[in-house]
């Protein structure tokens, strides 16, 4: 069975729904004189709840498409729709609601705040969101404990290790109960241990939780855990697999 159809049987029997959708989407840069096309016309849904992975080698664009879709870089042609609305007809305003409601991010490098602890990083999402502050509490120490941090909570970045601040970060991820979650190497400052670890968590907190995942990875081995396999090549998507 091809993948067009196996993923057409999958999408009737379970009655899913696009939240993701990409249409015919390219994107270059300007490197100095040279212009890199890093997507060259990018078409895929993503089914509402789906485990998604994207594979391949540097430069072949799979950062770029992470990137797009979470609306943090803008596209040059093409369509990208979230939850059916599309990113380029949405104001600043509506954008910035949508990065801070709707998607969670998780980085390779953490990007934790790294003058406050662990528990007020998580919190931050919520403060922005004018949350209330015995609501945060609440939240915070659920995700927590969630991730096997809730005895750390105190600490800051530099006193966690590698593997506790991607925990850190995936808790904040969570925060504000988004529906989509991006994930670009976040395994890529641990060891192989520690990543597998990780992504493992990850992938089983967004099942919980019914949380659309999309993570970027140059491993195939972490590449298999998902669903669904992108694997990209010179900007475009050479294989669509689905488990």
């Amino acid at each position: 069975m091809t993948t067009s159809k196996k993923e057409a049987k999958q999408r009737k029997s379970s009655k899913a729904k696009a939240i993701i959708t990409v249409t015919k989407v390219s994107k270059s840069y300007q490197m100095g004189e040279v212009e890199v096309q890093a997507l060259n016309s990018v078409s895929l849904e993503v089914l509402k709840g789906q485990i998604v992975s994207i594979v391949g080698p540097s430069g072949s664009g799979k950062t770029t498409l992470l990137n797009l879709i979470g609306a943090l870089d803008y596209v040059d042609s093409g369509i990208i729709k979230i939850n059916g609305k599309k990113l380029a007809s949405m104001s600043d305003k509506e954008l910035s609601l949508l990065r801070r409601d709707t998607i969670g991010y998780v980085f390779q490098n953490f990007n934790l705040l790294e003058e406050i602890n662990a528990e007020r990083n998580v919190e931050m999402p919520l403060i922005l969101a004018n949350i209330k502050k015995e609501a945060r509490i609440e939240k915070v120490n659920h995700l927590l404990e969630s991730v096997s941090l809730l005895e750390r909570r105190s600490h800051k970045p530099d006193q966690l290790s590698g593997g506790e601040q991607q925990r850190v970060a995936i808790a904040r991820s969570l925060a504000n109960d988004p529906e989509i979650i991006l994930a670009d190497e976040p395994t890529g400052n641990l060891d192989s241990n520690t990543g597998k670890k990780i992504l493992k968590l990850l992938i089983d907190l967004s099942k919980e939780n019914n949380k659309t995942l999309i993570f970027v990875t140059h491993d195939i081995n972490l590449a298999s855990l998902a669903q669904r396999q992108l694997i990209m090549n010179d900007g475009t998507i050479s294989k669509d697999i689905l488990s």
